[in-house]
């Protein structure tokens, strides 16, 4: 139905601006000109002597009304389609703009990006607390992984 009207629309639209641009004006407009003014040529075989000034008058109001009605009702059932200010209203909490969700939605990653960073900081830190052992001379504790360096109990270079 919505695309129906919106074609209905176009169609009025370009119907009106034909009908605006036949009317004749001080300088006798397209009507005039292009149709052999004066109620001859085109324009006089098909509206008569005056008479395209008045049904062309008459065509540019009941165009212009019905324009502005379906106007109306599109714009009408857009805000009900997608959510406008009737929905807004009526629940608030439901009615979010696609900005706002896709800044949530960001906005969640970021959290989850960020935990698993900090989960495998954790599971890297317990890793590191598996390899060291305490050292058996002073108790103090000393890495088993990587090069070892003499320490001066152990008598290394003097």
């Amino acid at each position: 139905m919505f695309i129906a009207l919106i074609i209905f629309h176009v169609l009025v639209c370009l119907a009106l601006i034909l009908v605006v641009l036949l009317q004749s004006s001080k300088g006798e407009g397209l009507a005039g000109s292009a149709f052999g003014g004066g109620g001859g040529g085109i324009s006089g075989a098909v509206f008569g002597g005056r008479g395209a000034g008045t049904f062309l008058s008459k065509a540019t109001t009941v165009l212009a009304v019905v324009f502005m009605i379906n106007c109306v009702l599109l714009a009408f059932m857009s805000s009900n389609r997608s959510g406008g200010a009737a929905a807004t209203a009526a629940a608030p909490e439901n009615a979010t703009s696609v900005i706002t969700r896709e800044a949530q939605a960001e906005r969640e990653r970021a959290l989850q990006q960020q935990q698993q960073q900090q989960q495998q900081a954790g599971d890297t830190s317990n890793a590191l607390n598996l390899n060291i052992s305490p050292s058996p001379s002073n108790g103090e504790e000393k890495p088993t992984t990587g090069a070892q360096q003499p320490t001066p109990s152990e008598g290394g270079d003097k």
